[in-house]
């Protein structure tokens, strides 16, 4: 617009640049001079509060208070100690808003405000007679969840007339909900008591935006805590768990360990290091004995290569003085502390329970036995009390020349003499009742037996090696019926062992008994094969050949039933014994049995 000189003239006042016209400066004097006494006042206000500025300052404080807040973010979140985090909290919103007094209070399980942490203007931790407050403002910006505000409590209606204002002469008070989700968990609370240090409009906004950043910081803090705590509760659980627990990475190092399992494999602690002691955990593997070290590298790749759990009811288990009976359940275990995926084993020691079941098992055959003898003891007393009086009578009529009836007396004797022999035939036969088949691993059956006879006087002088193929399959046997053929070749065995060390007692280099037990699976006959060895006297082929002959045997004060047994409940299995041996190099059973029993599925154990 093209203007007049007139209209162009200018002139400056305090409030800035001003058109020359005398009809403008009439219409608006009354404005200009407001405006001038408004500008005038802030631009004092401004000196003690820097945030309150002239337009061209407006931009510089922004960026301070943005500064000031990107600081204060840094600082509160830098722990996530919720103790830390409050300390920091009000530390820096004290030096923030330039407060006197702050406080953070925080709501207990019971709704009630609770000072967390309390700061003076040096930034000085204050004690609990310091921080009085107005509590009042507290709870209802706690209830309500709006902040309050006011820059001279003295002249505020709403204020003024509160006993804590009054009495510690506030002036400036700001107070802000703490939210955590839409919950308010707590308050901020700053005071000023000097007026030239004031609160502004400006600065509840500033302080409202410090209190959303605290908000994210405690909500940090306490899932810190609580994860912590937790933490804390399962550390706590599998320390003092009954069961043993070991968590092996993939490479099969020791991540985790408790006390029980240490128990039960008998580890010193000072000896075993986890991902927590060191960079380089013990191998688990290391800490096993020799013989076993296969078996559980086999049950851990399984494990880790199908993803699949494994368990075993009882493995037996030799430490350095006594051999263990476990429960073993192994599962796989994603997502390590250390990344990648490992496995967590449960031990449990059944020892005792396996120890008890068999003095059950033992007790119980007593008992049976000692029943059937007193039948047996019976009734053959009734046979030999008639044997016996016929014997006296047949003295006293032969003395008498009574011979009819000595004759009489005689077949009576006979004829009992037959009925005991009967008897004892059929005593014979009741002792091999019908097979009762059950699905049963022969794996278990050996250790079963093992874990029993090691501890006997005639056993804990041998060496056992052990074989068992980890594919054989479930077998339909008689437990107790190929438990009592075991037994008896392990007890042929130890005799045989025991009079080859007599016969090298006089010998420097000593001599060393042992057995040998391997079991494997043929798949193709679908048969189990046991074979148990010795390093014994061994036999000369004329006693191999009738070593499973009824009645025969070379052992002083033997029956010669033994083997002969054996031999039966083989062929009772379909299944077969045989022996090879020779004299100074011991000898070799083999007992095979087939997979299946002929009978129909359906009657199968």
């Amino acid at each position: 617009m093209k203007r007049t000189d007139q209209d162009n003239s200018i002139r400056t006042t305090p409030s800035g640049v001003l058109p020359d016209s005398e009809s403008d400066a009439r219409d608006d004097s009354v404005a200009t001079d407001v405006f001038a006494d408004l500008e005038a006042t802030l631009d004092s206000v401004a000196d003690t509060n820097p945030r309150i500025s002239t337009r061209e300052t407006d931009g510089s404080c922004r960026d301070a208070d943005l500064k000031a807040l990107l600081e204060v973010s840094l600082a509160i979140n830098s722990s996530l100690v919720l103790e830390d985090v409050l300390q920091l909290v009000m530390s820096k919103a004290i030096e923030l808003m330039q407060a006197e007094r702050g406080l953070i209070m925080l709501l207990d399980d019971e709704g009630e405000l609770q000072v967390k942490a309390a700061y003076n203007l040096e930034q000085e931790e204050m004690v609990q007679d310091e921080f009085l407050i107005s509590r009042s403002i507290a709870h209802e910006v706690a209830r309500s969840g709006k902040s309050v505000y006011s820059s001279d409590a003295q002249a505020d209606d709403r204020y003024a007339q509160q006993q804590s204002v009054i009495e510690l002469h506030l002036r400036s008070i700001m107070c802000v909900p703490v939210v955590v989700k839409e919950k308010v968990i707590g308050v901020l609370y700053l005071d000023n008591s000097s007026q030239a240090q004031m609160f502004l409009k400006s600065d509840l906004y500033l302080f409202e935006l410090y209190a959303q950043m605290v908000s994210n910081a405690l909500h940090n803090a306490h899932m810190y805590d609580s994860l912590m705590r937790l933490k804390q509760y399962n550390d706590s659980v599998v320390q003092n768990s009954p069961v043993g627990i070991v968590v092996l990475d993939a490479g099969g190092d020791i991540l985790t360990i408790n006390p029980m399992a240490l128990q039960i494999f008998d580890l010193n602690k000072d000896s075993i290091f986890t991902l927590e002691d060191s960079h380089k955990p013990t191998r688990f593997l290391n800490s096993l004995p020799d013989s076993e070290q296969a078996q559980w590298q086999s049950k851990i790749n399984m494990v880790l290569s199908t993803g699949q759990e494994v368990s075993e009811p009882r493995f037996y288990h030799h430490t350095s003085y006594l051999e263990k009976v476990l429960a073993l359940r192994i599962s796989p275990l994603a997502n390590l502390p250390g990344g990648g995926d490992g496995l967590i084993m449960a031990i449990t020691d059944i020892t005792e329970k396996v120890t008890m079941e068999q003095y059950v098992i033992l007790s119980e055959k007593l008992v049976a036995r000692g029943e059937m003898a007193a039948s047996v003891a019976h009734e053959l007393n009734n046979y030999l009390s008639i044997i016996s009086n016929n014997a006296e009578l047949m003295a006293l009529n032969v003395e008498r020349e009574k011979y009819e009836k000595v004759k009489f007396n005689a077949k009576s004797i006979t004829d009992n003499i037959f009925k005991i022999k009967r008897f004892v035939e059929n005593l014979m036969d009741f002792s091999k009742p019908e097979p009762e088949y059950i699905s049963y691993h022969i794996k278990n059956l050996i250790d079963d037996l093992l874990f029993s006879l090691r501890v006997q006087p005639r056993f804990k002088l041998i060496h056992f090696t052990i074989d068992l193929a980890e594919d054989i399959p479930n077998t339909e046997i008689d437990v107790g019926q190929v438990q009592q053929v075991l037994l008896n070749l392990l007890n042929n065995a130890s005799d045989a062992i025991e009079s080859a060390a007599a016969e090298c007692a006089g010998e420097a280099s000593g001599f060393k008994r042992e057995i040998g037990i391997k079991a494997w699976y043929d798949k193709a006959e679908e048969s189990i094969s046991v074979e148990i060895s010795d390093n014994g006297t061994g036999m000369s082929e004329t006693v191999l050949g009738q070593i499973f002959t009824l009645h025969f045997t070379t052992k002083k004060g033997g029956h010669g039933l033994g083997l002969y047994n054996c031999k039966l409940i083989a062929e009772q299995h379909d299944g077969e014994l045989t022996a090879d041996s020779k004299p100074g190099e011991g000898t070799r059973f083999r007992l095979t049995l087939p997979r299946f029993q002929k009978k129909p599925r359906g009657e199968r154990g």
